[in-house]
């Protein structure tokens, strides 16, 4: 039998995204809340945070091996010092030095620290956390670059208001710095995420792979939930739903076969960014979830369908491929490039999925079971691909114990 949550109804949005555009033009509305949200209420909620402390109290596997984990990821330490940059770049444009190395390991050690906290209850690692994130908050004022710069404010957007919806509650942080970060996400990274979706950088629709339009969908989403602003919400579930970018649903899963499998649009290109677009989507279906909005099972869990194509083709076994073809490319055939599962994507997934709604996603499922237990930013490599995704899913998602193997 179904549990009640997996009968949830998507929402229809207030507003359409072209319209919260002209507002978000307008005026930023700065810290107006026209909606109420589940806090915490972005990757996870209170409820896991519980389970999460009970568990790892109990040394349950595989709870405890993800813990391990993260207790021993050099980002998890009262050595960590923060290091906020006034102008962050990401892509050498010839006049600034390329340095969003620096946000992108002080998010990782943020969430660490605010997961330890909620599950040790110690008070040092959320006071960490509140360090680091008030430093960026009082300290960034751009991010540029070239047109990578809309990758970070897509990326680091959605993960820094993650890092910060896990520590939100903590008597810690006081009032008026929470009120300042909450002012950088919606001064610097929501005008940016809304730009790129309206106007893809003056690119054609279809110029820009799924993975820019899914990091910056994430980030709105995201900002949207931490500020209590609905419309920026309902937003970016608008466009994930409907949107004409290669982010949008239909678009990034943009061919069905039988058996249950979706072509992935960026499946020609290579894996790495096929990956990546599946681990940002789950991440975007995840915080609608915790909202009480399924886009996990929208246009007949057409998501899921992408992700078993993916899953099952990084396994190493073959799945049908169909010509792709843009305004700047035609992809013969399925790229092998970065062939693997190894991404920390897989545990969001097959929780949601198989444990709660007792979906068939064999490999999905197999993807799981090879990446368990998931790391955490860093443990899949030092440069920016490893910090792609907050990690720790093996700790996070975890419903119950997983079948043997």
């Amino acid at each position: 039998m179904k549990s009640n949550n997996t009968q949830r109804i998507i929402r229809k949005p207030n507003r359409g995204f072209a319209t919260f555009f002209l507002l978000a033009c307008v005026s930023l509305r700065a810290l107006a809340a026209d909606g109420s949200f589940v806090h915490p209420g972005l990757l996870n909620t209170q409820k896991d945070y519980n389970r999460m402390r009970l568990m790892v109290a109990r040394k349950a596997s595989p709870w405890i091996d993800a813990w391990n984990l993260l207790r021993t990821n050099r980002h998890d330490s009262a050595a960590w010092s923060p290091n906020p940059q006034s102008i962050v770049v990401r892509g050498s444009n010839g006049t600034n030095k390329q340095n969003y190395a620096s946000l992108y390991n002080d998010i990782a050690a943020a969430y660490a620290d605010g997961l330890d906290w909620q599950i040790s209850g110690d008070k040092s690692a959320a006071d960490r956390a509140v360090a680091i994130l008030n430093a960026w908050s009082s300290t960034l004022t751009q991010i540029t670059g070239t047109s990578d710069k809309y990758l970070a404010s897509g990326i680091y957007g959605y993960e820094l208001a993650c890092a910060a919806e896990v520590i939100r509650k903590y008597p810690g942080w006081k009032p008026e710095d929470l009120k300042r970060f909450q002012k950088m996400m919606l001064q610097i990274f929501l005008p940016m995420n809304t730009a790129f979706l309206k106007d893809h950088n003056s690119a054609k629709i279809d110029h820009y792979w799924a993975n820019w339009d899914l990091s910056n969908i994430a980030s709105m989403m995201a900002i949207g939930i931490f500020t209590d602003q609905r419309s920026t919400y309902d937003a970016a579930m608008d466009y994930y739903l409907h949107g004409n970018g290669n982010g949008a649903l239909q678009h990034m899963v943009w061919k069905l076969y039988d058996g249950g499998l979706g072509q992935w649009q960026e499946a020609g290109r290579d894996q790495g960014h096929s990956t990546l677009g599946v681990g940002l989507a789950g991440a975007i279906c995840q915080m609608a979830w915790n909202q009480g909005d399924d886009l996990f099972g929208a246009d007949d869990n057409r998501f899921l369908k992408g992700a078993e194509y993916v899953a099952k083709y990084n396994l190493g076994s073959d799945v049908p491929y169909t010509v792709y073809t843009n305004s700047d490319v035609t992809q013969e055939t399925i790229s092998p490039i970065g062939r693997g599962p190894g991404r920390p994507i897989w545990e969001l997934l097959y929780n949601h999925y198989v444990v709660l709604k007792r979906l068939s996603s064999p490999y999905i499922t197999q993807c799981a079971n090879k990446v368990r237990p998931e790391g955490g930013g860093g443990d899949y490599g030092p440069n920016s691909g490893g910090f792609d995704q907050l990690g720790y899913g093996t700790l996070t998602f975890t419903l119950a114990d997983p079948p043997k193997k």
